[in-house]
C-alpha cells in the first residue's frame, strides 16, 4: 500500500474582495483538525474571485504567504489558481504547486479558458506534472480542461496517478461535470480531486473519485473540508489487472492499431468542426445552429430498383428512394 493524505476544502469565495486570509484561516483549521493531511487542494481562482480585473503579476506577496503556510505546516498546497498578469498585459488563469519547504516546484495556465465568457483570459500551452517523492506521479488541470479528454490523456500518457482539479462552476451544467470527472477516473484508471468553491466560487458538491469511478466522497452545497486517504498502489494494480479485473484501457490504447487524423489539423479531418461557425456568446433569441446543412456528404452510391419482371429500372440514388 502506498497511501498519502489529500485534503480539499470548498468554501466561500468572494468576488468583491480577496479570499486569502479566509484561506489561511480555513488552511489552519483543517491542519490543527487533520494534522495527518499532506496535501491541500483549494477551489479555482479562491483567492481573488472569478473578475480579471484582481489579476496579479507572478510571483507576488500572497504566493509568498502560502508559501510560508506549506512550510509552517509542512505540508503540499495548492491554493486553487488566480489571474497571473503578464509584463505584456496578458492575463492567465494560473496555479501553482508549493511543496514543504515552501518552495513553487510546478506552475499550470489553464489551457481551456471558458470561452466565450472567458474572453480575457488567454490560454496556457505546458502541462503540469510533478512527483511527491516515495509517493507517486500528480497532473493538474483547472476546470473546463476536463471537458477535453485529451488533457487527462496527456497527463496519464506520462504517468500521472492522481488528476487535481480546481474548478470554479456555478452553472447549471455541474451535474454533466461531476459525471466526466467520474468518466475521467474510469477511462484514465486514475484519482480525480475535484473541488468547487461556494458562492461567487461556485455551486460546490465537490467529488473525489478513485480509479474505479467509485466515488469517495461528494459535498452538497455548504463548506467542507474533507481529507481523505488514497492509495497509489490501487493505481498500479488497476493499470495492470484491469478496473475491477476488467478493462485494461492505457494498455489498448498503448496498442492500438488506429491513428487519429483529427488531430492533424492539415488533414481535412476536422472539415465539418470548422463549418460550425465562430466561437461567440449566444444572443437574446438566436437561430444559430437550427438551419445548418446536413453533416453527411452528398450521396455518391447509386442502387438499382427492380421491377416485377425482375429487369433493372433506372438507377435511383440512395437516399431518394420512392417508398411503396
Amino acid at each position: 500500500m502506498t497511501p498519502f493524505a489529500i485534503a480539499g476544502v470548498q468554501m466561500h469565495v468572494a468576488a468583491a474582495h480577496d479570499n486569502v486570509e479566509g484561506m489561511r484561516h480555513r488552511l489552519d483549521i483543517l491542519m490543527a483538525r487533520f494534522p495527518w493531511t499532506q496535501m491541500v487542494l483549494f477551489s479555482e481562482l479562491a483567492p481573488f474571485g472569478p473578475l480579471p480585473r484582481f489579476s496579479q503579476p507572478f510571483p507576488n506577496q500572497v504566493i509568498d504567504q502560502f508559501c510560508a503556510d506549506a512550510r509552517r505546516h509542512g505540508v503540499w498546497l495548492i491554493p486553487g489558481s488566480m489571474f497571473e498578469k503578464t509584463s505584456d498585459g496578458r492575463i492567465y488563469n494560473t496555479s501553482v504547486v508549493i511543496n514543504p519547504e515552501g518552495e513553487v516546484v510546478a506552475k499550470y495556465r489553464k489551457m481551456f479558458p471558458f470561452r466565450p465568457y472567458e474572453t480575457e483570459v488567454e490560454a496556457g500551452t505546458e502541462f503540469c506534472i510533478f512527483d511527491v517523492p516515495e509517493v507517486g506521479r500528480f497532473g493538474l488541470s483547472i476546470c473546463y480542461d476536463i471537458w477535453f479528454p485529451e488533457t487527462t490523456r496527456q497527463l496519464t500518457s506520462q504517468g500521472v496517478e492522481v488528476l487535481l482539479h480546481p474548478v470554479l462552476t456555478g452553472t447549471t451544467d455541474r451535474d454533466a461535470e461531476l459525471a466526466i470527472a467520474r468518466a475521467t477516473a474510469a477511462q484514465f484508471q486514475v484519482y480525480v480531486f475535484d473541488v468547487n468553491g461556494l458562492g461567487a466560487g461556485g455551486v460546490g458538491r465537490s467529488l473525489v473519485v478513485d480509479p474505479s469511478a467509485t466515488v469517495l466522497h461528494q459535498s452538497a452545497g455548504q463548506e467542507d473540508m474533507f481529507p481523505i486517504e488514497i492509495d497509489l498502489d490501487l493505481v498500479r494494480r488497476q493499470r495492470e489487472t484491469g478496473m475491477r479485473g476488467l478493462g485494461q484501457v492505457l494498455k489498448s490504447f498503448r496498442d492500438r492499431e488506429a491513428d487519429f487524423t483529427v488531430y492533424d489539423r492539415a488533414s481535412g479531418t476536422d472539415a465539418y468542426l470548422q463549418g460550425l461557425g465562430p466561437l461567440e456568446m449566444p444572443g437574446k433569441g438566436t437561430r444559430a445552429g437550427l438551419h445548418r446543412a446536413d453533416p453527411r456528404p452528398a450521396p455518391s452510391v447509386s442502387r438499382t430498383d427492380f421491377d416485377t419482371a425482375g429487369s433493372a429500372s433506372q438507377p435511383i440514388p440512395v437516399g431518394r428512394i420512392a417508398s411503396g
